[in-house]
């Protein structure tokens, strides 16, 4: 058995330790936000937090987890309220969305440790996330449009 925080939530799941996390969150717990692109970390779909550290679960044996918090775009906030997803809500990021919950974590650890990022700043750190529709400039402005509601929130 294994003891897992999700989204301020304990769990205890008895799957083999290498298990990925994805699939403990998607088949075992039923938390299907975080979805699957690759399997080998190279697209970013699957990404979630883990300790605020954007990761990608669908190469993390759910073993390698331990005691660290784990948030997934369902824990994110209640009611969509997080800066960014107002955001991509309000500059029609989303076109097919499936990449989208991917992109949104981590834009969420990009601007908790960056409040004002530039351009190149946004490239870099989304780097690891890829858009299948190619809606990278309305990721962009998606960003600094979500930068810019922290600043007024904070």
């Amino acid at each position: 058995m294994i003891t897992l925080n999700i989204n301020k939530k304990t769990y205890n799941v008895d799957v083999d330790p290498n298990t990925p996390l994805l699939w403990v969150l998607r088949d075992t717990l039923g938390l299907v936000g975080t979805k699957y692109g690759c399997g080998i970390a190279q697209c970013g779909a699957c990404t979630i937090h883990l300790d605020g550290n954007a990761v990608r679960s669908c190469v993390m044996p759910v073993s390698a987890v331990g005691s660290k918090k784990v948030t997934t775009i369902e824990g994110l906030s209640e009611k969509g309220e997080h800066p960014v997803q107002k955001a991509w809500l309000e500059h029609d990021v989303a076109q097919c969305g499936y990449c989208q919950s991917g992109q949104i974590m981590s834009v969420a650890v990009l601007l908790r440790e960056n409040k004002a990022p530039t351009d190149a700043d946004i490239d870099a750190a989304m780097s690891g996330n890829i858009c299948r529709c190619g809606t990278y400039l309305r990721v962009r402005s998606a960003i600094h449009a979500a930068a810019e509601l922290q600043r007024k929130k904070a």
